[in-house]
Formats: structure tokens, sequence, C-alpha cells
């Protein structure tokens, strides 16, 4: 099981916006929606742009490069739910936001 690694305090992303974070190397999009975070893959896979930056609205962030959307519960793709970006488990421990860090993949060891 990956480990939790602190990324913010509560707080530290005001209602409604986002924040790239890195965990594992890996960087990741930690939004503040209604009291809750969530966290998928900060980078679009159209054309590479940062979704930290995306317009957030009704649980769905928007790229800001060519509006692609993503679903924040579970990184896919608003227009055709069978693509997903990469989702991570949020945790709040005291005033501390904890994201899993992503498993390692086996396909880039050396």
């Amino acid at each position: 099981m990956s480990d939790f690694q602190t990324v913010c305090k509560v707080g530290d992303i005001p209602q409604g916006e986002g924040r790239t974070v890195q965990v594992g190397g890996k960087l990741i999009a930690l939004f503040h929606v209604d009291g809750q975070y969530h966290a998928i893959d900060d980078t679009c896979p159209h054309m590479g742009a940062s979704l930290s930056g995306g317009y957030v609205e009704s649980g769905i962030v928007t790229c800001p490069w060519h509006a692609w959307r993503y679903r924040l519960a579970d990184g896919a793709w608003a227009d055709n739910p069978k693509l997903k970006i990469g989702c991570y488990a949020v945790r709040v421990e005291g005033d501390l936001v904890q994201i899993q860090a992503p498993a390692a993949n086996p396909e880039n060891k050396t």
C-alpha cells in the first residue's frame, strides 16, 4: 500500500481552486471543492496543460487550454468517461492535507 504524503495545510487552497503539488515525483492537481479535497493528474493528456489552473464547476475541472473536462471524483474525461487520468486518495489529518502516493510503475524500473 502506498504512503500518504503531506502536501499543504487545510486552508492553503481557497474554496473552488486548485494547486499543483508533487507527490512521489509526479505532478498532481489538488482541488478544494465544497469543503472536500480531490487529487487528479495535473497534466492534461491532450496538450499537456496544467489542470490545477482550470475552471472548476459542479465537480469538474475544465482544462484552461482547450476545454477538455475531467471529473474530480474519479479523473474520468467528462465527455467520454471511458478515458481517465490518474485519481488519488486524499485525507485530512488534523490541519494537514495528504495525498496517497502514486503506485510505482513497474515499466519504469531500471
